[in-house]
């Protein structure tokens, strides 16, 4: 095979996006949801990753974070890693969605929290229970597993749009 030939081979692969976004929390276990101004409903801080420019999933989860709400923490562990289908009639291909652990933030870092204007219209701090009623189905799955994750001492949760496998 030549140079060539493998770039075409490589040019017809199927594509997916890679997301990452992190899990943040109060010291009321609450968490912390914020409104995109570019679609219905709530999200959790996070993004696309940027991987064409070399970034990881945890580093585009930190990227994000920071711009979105102005917070740049380190994050902690993989809490989940979801495989979300492509939806029929959507442009969006297949997604990989990696889900961080936040950690709790401090009153005064919930304070200092910055939206960022052109993606986001407010933010606020939910129960556990709430989320699944806020968030997209698949993400509100995703949360639900990574907090079960935290609370059971669990490994990374394996899923498949929102569902555990394996």
């Amino acid at each position: 095979m030549t140079i060539q030939d493998y770039a075409t081979y490589i040019a017809g692969l199927p594509r997916v996006l890679v997301g990452a976004g992190a899990l943040f929390r109060d010291a009321g276990g609450r968490v912390l949801l914020v409104e995109p101004s570019y679609r219905e409903g709530w999200a959790l801080p996070g993004g696309t990753v940027e991987s064409d420019e070399g970034e990881t999933p945890r580093q585009g989860a930190r990227r994000e974070t920071a711009e979105e709400i102005g917070l740049d923490v380190g994050l902690g562990r993989l809490l989940a890693v979801d495989w979300v289908p492509a939806e029929a009639g959507r442009v969006r291909p297949p997604l990989v969605a990696y889900l961080y652990d936040g950690g709790v933030l401090t009153p005064e870092q919930l304070a200092s929290i910055r939206l960022q204007e052109e993606e986001l219209l407010s933010w606020r701090l939910v129960e556990p229970g709430d989320v699944t009623g806020l968030l997209p189905d698949a993400l509100g799955r995703r949360v639900t597993a990574a907090l079960g994750v935290l609370a059971n001492g669990e490994h990374t949760a394996e899923l498949e749009n929102g569902h555990r496998v394996g």
